[in-house]
């Protein structure tokens, strides 16, 4: 048994199969040795030192551990398993405590790492269920910090530091390994209760006992160094997953914001707050940790992003999550017409809603139109197990999908529905620059060079430090990031070398250099195959692969480089019907004596052009290209009069209609657009896909306005 002001410690000292010290617990290795001994704090008595081996499921010991412990694989494999020596050490204890003439203890040990990187993260996966003295404990660098403000940082204290400070006496080589900590650690503590100092144990640590959900409101202040990122999770997994792999980790309240992609559903990550920087700080050595068969990336993140995730500023949403300690389970292919009645009659009896109607909320576009999309909360885990049992099965005329969810995601969905437009525009023109006159490499020669596997950290800056003297030799805007369809690095990138004789000799010495904490693989390549991969393609040991998609290699269309002036590609817009898309004045200026071209860069080219070419990857980025800076729309059309170039109609905007049956003609179009300004008078701004662009994008039959 414990109290919150104990008369007894149980001194308590660890070790695992793999690294020691510092970074125990950081390999997942399990913990091969339990040595503990009960203090009595009032009268200043110990009770019996115990040591106990536990088998792990690995035997394989690592270097440092043969070294440091002398233990080996054969002694430990006659050893009890963890959850044996765990009920040993409950009832030893007892049977000090009463020799003794105490009832209560606290745990005390080296640190935080035994406790919540090692214990509470190998009882997890191993679904052992831990006594509560394992919740609470004292870490005795903090208590000596405290008793001795003059010693060294917390985190530079060791049991030999403080021994030593103290000037005590004790030969580590005389005793077992752990025998020499715990006595050591005993004697600490003797110390700090000695007249001198009458240092008092009040304030222990604690370990929450399990993920408490709660709302998030963008008015909140989030510390940058309380938050991580978690990447490679299973599109499955819950909060509460997330929490149990952070098990012995304090997160914050409603401090797991699972991310969802731009389709609603989530992509494999996940922000998680913790209660402060310290448990932060424990939670990223914690990177590459296995989450089932999976390992998971841990890295910083700041709290705009958490905020930016989990944040909300709906009434409705702030009430619906105000009941705390709910299951939230979110539904998904709701018919329109489905009325609270219809979901709580599909739900049924044996999984009652928490609030009836109240613990419904139904997730509506800005004009009020249902999405098809609630949220349901449920007081416990066994209704949300009945409601998720209802996956796919019938409701009116749909199939009904069900998910565990979290506050964050309630948030994230909330926010996204009701930022929505109804009639999306085409963004802002920018200012136009000029580019140099310069262009991309297409050819065979083999003057560009390939990075893989380059940290999603790594900035131009990183690069050009890793080419080191290298760098003299790139092309002027020679740096190109290759991002992924989410807009994120994709740990590749390509560098136009000045010949093909400085690519050779770059791919020769930077090869499997290291970048930060990974090793980059560099290879020659050429300008063809560039190309070819920054538009969708692959290439590997085996050859080039192409992109989705069978046309030609067309160049990213927001890409600065390019020196065509057209808005759509050559290549796709003949695809459709040109003197509708573009007005027949507007032609590319193919003279030599034409004046410099203009390139635009919308804010969203990218996303412009998905629309049309699924197989465009995001655009590559490079490090010199000019800034992008919004003008107004005077400044634009004065640019495109001076030189002639051929950029979108200012009042135009530009609409793609997906899921149109396919006896749709012209005029139902036109009549579903009744009150809205179309195109002349003679529909070419109505454009059906030709049955060529039709085969080439494989999409249904679809419309474009202007």
């Amino acid at each position: 048994m414990t109290a919150s002001h104990s008369d007894s410690l149980v001194v308590l000292f660890g070790a695992t199969a793999g690294a020691y010290g510092a970074k125990l617990g950081s390999d997942e290795r399990e913990l091969i040795l339990l040595v503990w001994q009960v203090v009595d704090l009032q009268n200043k008595k110990v009770g019996t030192l115990h040591k106990s081996l536990v088998k792990a499921d690995n035997l394989d010991l690592s270097d440092q551990c043969r070294e440091v412990s002398g233990l080996t694989p054969e002694g430990l494999g006659k050893a009890e398993p963890l959850d044996r020596v765990l009920q040993q050490f409950s009832q030893l204890v007892s049977s000090d405590l009463k020799v003794l003439g105490r009832s209560s203890y606290t745990l005390c040990s080296d640190g935080q790492l035994l406790i919540r990187q090692v214990i509470h993260p190998e009882t997890s996966k191993k679904n052992f269920l831990l006594s509560d003295c394992f919740y609470s404990f004292y870490d005795l660098r903090k208590e000596f910090h405290t008793c001795y403000p003059s010693s060294a940082a917390v985190k530079d204290q060791t049991i030999k530091t403080m021994a030593e400070y103290l000037g005590l006496g004790t030969d580590e080589a005389e005793e077992d390994f752990g025998v020499w900590q715990v006595k050591t650690m005993v004697a600490i503590i003797f110390s700090m209760l000695s007249e001198g100092c009458n240092h008092i144990f009040t304030e222990p640590e604690t370990v929450k006992h399990k993920y408490e959900t709660g709302p998030c409101s963008k008015s909140e202040t989030v510390d940058s160094e309380t938050v991580i990122r978690a990447r490679g999770l299973p599109w499955q997994s819950s909060d509460q997953d997330i929490a149990r792999f952070f098990k012995g980790l304090n997160i914050a309240k409603g401090g797991v914001a699972l991310c969802l992609n731009s389709q609603g559903r989530r992509n494999g990550e996940a922000l998680v707050r913790f209660v402060n920087s310290e448990q932060r700080d424990l939670a990223l050595e914690r990177h590459k940790h296995h989450m089932g068969s999976r390992y998971i990336e841990v890295y910083k993140a700041t709290g705009e992003e958490f905020l930016k995730i989990a944040g909300g500023t709906s009434n409705e949403v702030a009430q619906f999550l105000s009941k705390e300690n709910q299951v939230i389970i979110r539904m998904r292919g709701l018919p329109f017409t489905a009325t609270q009645e219809d979901v709580l009659g599909f739900l049924g009896p044996e999984c009652p809603v928490t609030g009836g109607k109240e613990g419904l909320l139904f997730v509506k576009y800005p004009d009020g139109r249902p999405t098809g999309d609630a949220f349901v909360l449920f007081s416990c885990e066994e209704y949300a197990q009945n409601a998720l049992k209802k996956h796919k099965e019938i409701l009116g005329k749909r199939y009904i999908e069900l998910f565990r969810s979290t506050a964050a995601e309630v948030q994230q969905v909330l926010n996204r529905y009701m930022s929505t437009p109804l009639i999306p525009t085409l963004p802002t023109p920018i200012i136009p620059v000029i580019p140099p006159p310069y262009t991309i490499a297409t050819g065979s020669v083999r003057d560009c060079v390939r990075l893989r596997g380059l940290p999603y950290t790594a900035g131009i800056d990183d690069i050009l430090e890793f080419m080191g003297d290298a760098t003299g030799d790139i092309k002027p805007h020679g740096v190109h990031m290759v991002l992924n369809q989410q807009g994120r690095p994709s740990g590749d990138a390509f560098i136009q070398m000045k010949s093909a004789d400085k690519a050779f000799m770059v791919a020769q010495k930077c090869h499997k250099k290291m970048m930060k904490d990974r090793y980059v693989e560099v290879f020659q390549c050429s300008g063809e195959e560039m190309n070819f991969v920054l538009m969708g393609g692959t290439l590997n040991r085996s050859g080039l692969s192409p992109p989705p998609c069978k046309l030609p290699c067309l160049s990213p269309p927001a890409y600065a480089a390019f020196q065509t002036a057209a808005v759509i590609p050559a290549e796709a817009a003949a695809l459709y019907q040109p003197q509708a898309l573009l007005p027949s004045t507007r032609t590319p200026q193919a003279s030599a004596a034409a004046p410099p071209t203009v390139t635009y860069y919308p804010a969203q080219a990218a996303q412009l052009y998905m629309n049309y070419t699924a197989y465009y990857p995001s655009p590559p980025v490079s490090p010199t290209t000019v800034g992008y800076i919004a003008a107004p729309p005077g400044a634009v059309a004065a640019a495109a009069t001076a030189t002639h170039t051929p950029i979108l109609p200012q009042p135009g905007a530009l609409v793609r209609m997906q899921g149109l049956p396919y006896n749709t003609g012209m005029k139902e179009i036109l009549s579903f657009f009744q009150g809205y300004q179309y195109a002349p008078d003679d529909y070419n701004g109505l454009i059906q896909l030709s049955d060529q662009a039709r085969s080439v994008l494989q999409a249904p039959k679809e419309w474009v306005c202007l």
